[in-house]
C-alpha cells in the first residue's frame, strides 16, 4: 500500500472519529448547561436540602413534622416548598405505585439506535416515546444507543404488540436491544441532596 494513501485514509478516520467525539461533548455540555440551569435560577441552602430529604422519602409528610425535624416553623416550610415547586427543583408530587399490582408485572429495558439523527427526527422519537403509556422513562443518550427506554408490560405478548408499533412500524428505528428484569433490587427517583 502506498504511504500517502495510507496516511489519508488513517487521517480521514480519525478526523471522522475526531468530529464524533466533538459532537458528543458539545451534546453532553449543552445538556449540563440546562441541567445546571435550575440550580443557578435557586440558591438551595441546608434548610431547603433537609426538607427535600425528607420530601423524597414521603411527600404525604405534615409541614409541621418536617419543621420540627428541620427547626423551622411550618408556615416557613410552606414558604419555602413553594418556592422551589415555583422554581423547579420540586417537579411533581406523585404516588410510586407497584406496576404488577396494576398488572404489569414485567420491567424491560430498551436500547434504541435511529437511523437518522436531525433535530427533527429526534423530537418525533422524543414526542412518540413520552406519548406512550408503557414507557415509564425515557432517556435520549450518548454512545451506540440513541435512546434507552424504561417499559412496563403486562406480558411478553404485550410487549411484542408494542414493538410492532413503537419499532418495526417507525422507518427511522434501525435497531433495538431488549433487556428483561429478572428482578428488581433498586427502583425510585431520589436525589442525593445532602
Amino acid at each position: 500500500m502506498d504511504l500517502a494513501k495510507f496516511e489519508g485514509k488513517y487521517i480521514a478516520s480519525h478526523t471522522q472519529s475526531a468530529l464524533y467525539l466533538r459532537a458528543e461533548f458539545a451534546s453532553l455540555f449543552r445538556l449540563e448547561v440546562q441541567m445546571g440551569e435550575t440550580a443557578r435560577r435557586v440558591p438551595l441552602d441546608d434548610f431547603d436540602r433537609q426538607i427535600l430529604a425528607i420530601l423524597q422519602k414521603d411527600n404525604m409528610t405534615p409541614q409541621r413534622t418536617i419543621g420540627e425535624a428541620v427547626n423551622l416553623s411550618a408556615p416557613a416550610v410552606q414558604r419555602r416548598m413553594k418556592r422551589m415547586t415555583e422554581a423547579g427543583v420540586i417537579q411533581a408530587n406523585v404516588a410510586i405505585v407497584d406496576p404488577a399490582a396494576l398488572g404489569h408485572p414485567i420491567t424491560i429495558f430498551v436500547e434504541v439506535e435511529v437511523i437518522s439523527e436531525t433535530a427533527e427526527q429526534i423530537e418525533n422519537a422524543k414526542r412518540e416515546f413520552a406519548a406512550t403509556p408503557e414507557i415509564q422513562q425515557c432517556y435520549y443518550v450518548t454512545g451506540e444507543a440513541d435512546f434507552v427506554l424504561v417499559i412496563v408490560v403486562p406480558s411478553m405478548t404485550a410487549y411484542e404488540a408494542l414493538t410492532k408499533q413503537l419499532f418495526f412500524g417507525n422507518n427511522n428505528v434501525k435497531r433495538f436491544r431488549t433487556f428483561v428484569a429478572m428482578d428488581r433490587i433498586k427502583a425510585g427517583l431520589e436525589v442525593p441532596v445532602l
